[in-house]
């Protein structure tokens, strides 16, 4: 069956293996396919030898090198009104007001 004929419910769960390592700055996710047939990629201590595997970076122990890879971060979106006369900027040379 076809993954586009798939109702929600039904779509397979978790994220791919090689965007979870892309995400975590292993690379492209061509890369990270180096990485994981290779055999330098485990998940819950065993090493990975397919691609597409599928896994929840929440809860999944996912290793390279023996390493543990953080969980990722979810998207943090900050909102601020700038006040007139202040660079956006986290530092300025002259020392004019800066956002950072």
């Amino acid at each position: 069956m076809n993954s586009s004929n798939l109702s929600p419910s039904e779509e397979p769960a978790g994220v791919r293996l090689q965007k979870v390592l892309a995400g975590a700055g292993f690379g492209s996710r061509r890369k990270c396919e180096e990485l994981i047939d290779s055999g330098r990629v485990s998940v819950a201590g065993v090493v990975v030898e397919v691609q597409g595997m599928r896994v929840d970076p929440e809860s999944d122990v996912i290793r390279v090198d023996g390493k543990r890879i953080a969980a990722p971060l979810g998207t943090v979106v900050i909102a601020m009104n700038k006040p007139r006369g202040v660079l956006t900027a986290m530092s300025d040379d002259r020392d004019r007001r800066c956002v950072g």
